[in-house]
């Protein structure tokens, strides 16, 4: 399956596991080629093999946490 993304962009990617079973990558695409696509996820960097792509779409950013919004400034605050 050829994947019609730029690198850099927010992708989910389901792709079919050897067993059998098949699994999601959620994260920034990191590198594509002919063969496989490197997305860098919450565990780390996944390579995906084209031929196992079972589904791939763009996906907004992620959300911002409760936690990190409490830990910014609002909006137009000073900083120290």
């Amino acid at each position: 399956m050829k994947l019609p993304f730029t690198i850099g962009d927010r992708v989910v990617v389901r792709y079919r596991l050897p067993d059998g079973r098949a699994t999601d990558a959620l994260g920034v695409l990191r590198q594509l080629d002919d063969a496989t696509a490197v997305i860098e996820t919450k565990r780390g960097l996944e390579t995906v093999g084209l031929a196992d792509v079972l589904l791939a779409k763009t996906v907004p950013p992620a959300a911002v946490s409760l936690r990190q919004r409490r830990q910014s400034p609002p909006p137009g605050s000073p900083r120290d």
